[in-house]
This record gives C-alpha cells, sequence and structure tokens, in this order.
C-alpha cells in the first residue's frame, strides 16, 4: 500500500499503539470511527449509538488497511483506494490530470481521463470516488433497516415477523461494517498526505522553502506522533458543528478534500519549524484539528445517508421506504425475493 460512548471506549481507543503505519494508523483511525458515533444525533437509530456499535465502527474504521496482502488484484485495485495525489493546484499527479473540481462521474470515466494523459492510474489514487461509494453503500443499508424495522413492527404473521427482525439484525450488522469501510476513507480524505503528491516529504518537485524530502515523514506523522498526542476528549471537543442544507455527495467530497489539500503547505512548514514533538503544542492542536475534521466529516455524512434513505425504493419488485413506513405497502415479496 502507497500509504502506509462510554470510559471503557475512550480507554481502548487511547490505550493501543498504532500496529502499522498506513492512513493515521490504528489510533487515528479509531479515533475519527468513535469521535464520529459518539456525535451521532439522537433521530438516528438507537443502535448506532450503542457502546458496542461505537467500539465497532471504531475498530471497523481499521478495516480497510488490514485488507493488505491478500493477493492480486486484489491488493493492487484496493490499496489506491485510500488517496488522490493532487499537484499543488489540484490536479491528479500533473497539470494534464483530471482536476478535483472537475472529476468524471464514474472511476472509469477517471482512469480513463487519466490513461488518455499519459498517467499512471495506479500512482494517480481513488480516494474520492472510494468515499462516495460508501456513502452510496450506506444509504442503501438504512433504506432496507428502515423497511425491516417498519415491517417487523407492524407485521402480525409471527413467521414473517421473525424473519424481518433477524434480516433486521443482519442489515444492523451490515451498517455497522460498511461504516467502518466508509469512516476509513473519510479518515485517510482529512490526512493531507493523502491528498498530494508531497505525500512522503516534498518529493522531487520545485522546493524555494526547504521543506523536508524524509521519506519518514509520512509515517512518523500519522503513526507514532499521532498515538502517543492524540486524544479522543480533544478530538471531540474540536469538532465543527455540522453544515446542515442539502447533502451533494460530490460537492461535499471536493470541497472536503480541497480542504485537506490547503493543509499540505501548513504541515511541512510546522514540520520544518520543529511542531511535530512532543513539547510543542502546535504539533497536538494539528493533529488534533484534523482527526476533528475526518469524525465530524464522517458524522454528517452518516446523517445524510440517513436523511437520504427515507426516500430511497429497495428490494425487487421494488418497494418505496415512505411507503412502506407509512404502511401503504407489504414490502415481503420485495424483501424475501420471488426468484
Amino acid at each position: 500500500m502507497k500509504r502506509i460512548v462510554a470510559a471503557a471506549v475512550a480507554a481502548v481507543v487511547l490505550a493501543l499503539p498504532a500496529a502499522q503505519v498506513e492512513a493515521w494508523g490504528s489510533s487515528g483511525h479509531r479515533l475519527i470511527g468513535v469521535a464520529a458515533m459518539r456525535a451521532l444525533p439522537a433521530d438516528l437509530p438507537a443502535f448506532l449509538r450503542s457502546p458496542g456499535a461505537i467500539a465497532d465502527v471504531g475498530e471497523l474504521a481499521r478495516e480497510p488497511d488490514r485488507w493488505k496482502g491478500a493477493g492480486q488484484p486484489h491488493d493492487r485495485e484496493r490499496d489506491t483506494a485510500h488517496f488522490i495525489d493532487l499537484d499543488d493546484n489540484g490536479f491528479a499527479l500533473t497539470a494534464q490530470g483530471p482536476g478535483i473540481d472537475a472529476l468524471p462521474r464514474l472511476k472509469s470515466e477517471y482512469d480513463a481521463a487519466l490513461t488518455k494523459a499519459g498517467l499512471d492510474v495506479d500512482d494517480a489514487g481513488y480516494l474520492p470516488y472510494a468515499m462516495m461509494d460508501g456513502w452510496q453503500q450506506l444509504v442503501r443499508d438504512f433504506a432496507y433497516w428502515r423497511v425491516l424495522s417498519a415491517q417487523e413492527a407492524r407485521e402480525t404473521n409471527m413467521e414473517r415477523r421473525a424473519w424481518y427482525r433477524v434480516d433486521r439484525e443482519r442489515r444492523e450488522a451490515l451498517i455497522l461494517r460498511d461504516l467502518g469501510v466508509l469512516a476509513h476513507y473519510v479518515g485517510d480524505g482529512s490526512q493531507p498526505h493523502h491528498t498530494s503528491i508531497h505525500y512522503n516529504g516534498w518529493g522531487d518537485y520545485p522546493n524555494p522553502e526547504g521543506f523536508t524530502n524524509s521519506r519518514q515523514t509520512h509515517g512518523v506523522f500519522e503513526g507514532a506522533f499521532t498515538a502517543r498526542i492524540a486524544r479522543l476528549d480533544a478530538v471531540e471537543a474540536a469538532m465543527p458543528a455540522s453544515q446542515g442544507g442539502a447533502f451533494d455527495v460530490k460537492a461535499r467530497t471536493v470541497g472536503y478534500l480541497k480542504t485537506t489539500l490547503g493543509m499540505v503547505i501548513p504541515f511541512y512548514r510546522l514540520e520544518k519549524q520543529g511542531g511535530f514533538n512532543e513539547t510543542d503544542p502546535r504539533g497536538a492542536a494539528f493533529v488534533t484539528e484534523r482527526l476533528a475534521a475526518g469524525a465530524a466529516e464522517l458524522r454528517d455524512w452518516t446523517v445524510a445517508a440517513w436523511t437520504e434513505s427515507a426516500t430511497a425504493s429497495v428490494g425487487w419488485p421494488a418497494v418505496k421506504v415512505a411507503e412502506v413506513e407509512a404502511g401503504a405497502a407489504d414490502p415481503w415479496i420485495a424483501m424475501v425475493g420471488e426468484d
């Protein structure tokens, strides 16, 4: 890979060190997942806010890093999901690459644009598409959960009601898993090195400010330093309020990644000044702000997925979520399938 609740939940998050340096390391990803889940509003399903669910998402936020080593083509296709290497003006790899402000609708179109420009798809990364894909999956999960929960509550046939209950429980497990995967990629998007061609030292580019070219830069920052410095209470206190309003997943992805890209030069300036040591509060503040940005984004994306799910249709033949929740449609065939 190119990028390498309750008090009990907080204790686990804070006590465990980063095992290997991959996209915030274990500690950073746990913190983002836990802080986001603890911040979910009360109008989302209650199971999401249980201590067990919060801890699960914190652990599952590490999952895409743990997939590494499965073999080819698995690793080659998935490893590049964790980043997008943008130049200083927001173009993938070079000025000839696709721009972050004009990302193609589909990843296949993005890949084709890179190839047309003579650029290596694997070098560029495709983090925006991993984020958008994860959010759309969560919308589907929530839509199914809404239907299953609504019909379980009103079903009078006991055999069908038991099936709805079991399938709802299966869906809740899937939701936590898919939330963990989304948490990982949203978390990657808050780490400046995961949005930049300067992902591990400044690299072979014009360097008028004399920034470091150490190949340890990326790993030390997101791994050992973050594990020592980051604290759940500080991350939660630093989380910005929800942006609210309509949610356009592509526009939100672009805005979020551009904000993170804007932190690349501040990172390197701070590193040059010696800010990333345990006695300089500026390094801790930088880490806390970036983790808080990731946690707040995950919180907002989760809320938006829940809201969006209310207008979805699911199953086959398809039923509208709103009609099932209103008691105007029976989803049995749509849920079980009529083969």
